[in-house]
């Protein structure tokens, strides 16, 4: 699932190509609004919420969507070929005089009242990239449920909007400590450390083509993705394994020696196994 970075990269897109342009093709390929037509309305702004997209539309409509793990926006100049997937993976066009936004495979796509954006992202904790944010209460929410393993409270988007799997484990790992260790279990000062590394890393990605939080080119990420390689400060090898509730698990990297707290097993039911690659 794309994380905060990667949603502002994508409202900075589709801000630059549409905000303060009157559409002139309007496509929304979803039943309920098959019959919407938004030509002739001027785009007032594309603006990121989180992993949220809100298209801002003259007459008091936003048009609402998220990703989640397989959507797309596309941006192609006029009489240029489409090439984001095939055409009954396209849930909307909105189209200018130069330009066409093309959403490809997009799971949420609602048109509501401006007045009413707080229905869709109202339940969003504070904004890592947005004004909203407010790094007390970020790091109130998170340690509201002491018990709560670190990674799911990080992911919970009502803590803190914009981190997703990529940033867990690695904030996660720059901090010392295992996605499973209850959020209460951490040193205060390191718990405080939290959500300002977070918005330090995710403001300095907004920008790049190719995430890193290690600073070393060609070593982007220190843990995630990179099981059973070796640790990129102690050369322990990486490990991955699923953390989740169950209906929702998602795969987690951690190095067992510079992390301490609880961890799955070697060859307990949520290890991942993973084909040890030759170069690192």
């Amino acid at each position: 699932m794309p994380e905060g970075d990667t949603v502002w990269q994508t409202a900075r897109r589709l801000h630059g190509a549409l905000a303060g342009r009157v559409l002139t093709r309007s496509d929304l390929r979803v039943p309920r609004y098959a019959t919407v037509d938004l030509t002739g309305r001027t785009v007032l702004d594309v603006t990121p919420r989180g992993k949220h997209l809100l298209t801002r539309i003259e007459g008091g409509l936003t048009l609402h969507s998220h990703l989640r793990m397989d959507g797309a926006w596309k941006v192609y100049e006029n009489g240029r070929r489409w090439s984001g997937g095939p055409a009954h993976q396209i849930r909307v066009i909105l189209g200018t005089e130069d330009r066409t936004a093309v959403g490809y495979r997009l799971p949420v796509l609602d048109l509501l009242r401006t007045t009413d954006e707080s229905r869709a992202v109202g339940h969003l904790g504070p904004d890592l990239l947005g004004p909203d944010w407010d790094p007390e209460r970020a790091l109130a929410n998170l340690l509201a449920d002491a018990a709560r393993p670190l990674g799911e409270a990080l992911l919970d988007q009502r803590n803190l909007a914009g981190i997703g799997n990529i940033y867990k484990s690695e904030l996660c790992f720059l901090i010392g400590a295992t996605p499973w260790l209850p959020v209460g279990a951490l040193p205060a000062d390191r718990a405080a450390k939290l959500p300002v590394l977070a918005k330090r890393l995710m403001e300095a990605n907004r920008d790049l083509p190719v995430r890193s939080t290690t600073g070393r080119r060609g070593q982007d990420l220190f843990v995630y993705g990179r099981a059973p390689r070796p640790c990129l400060r102690c050369h322990t090898p990486i490990r991955a394994a699923d953390q989740g509730d169950g209906s929702r698990e998602r795969p987690t990297y951690w190095c067992p020696a510079c992390q301490h707290g609880p961890a799955p097993a070697p060859g307990s039911p949520q290890a991942r196994r993973i084909r040890p690659r030759t170069t690192d």
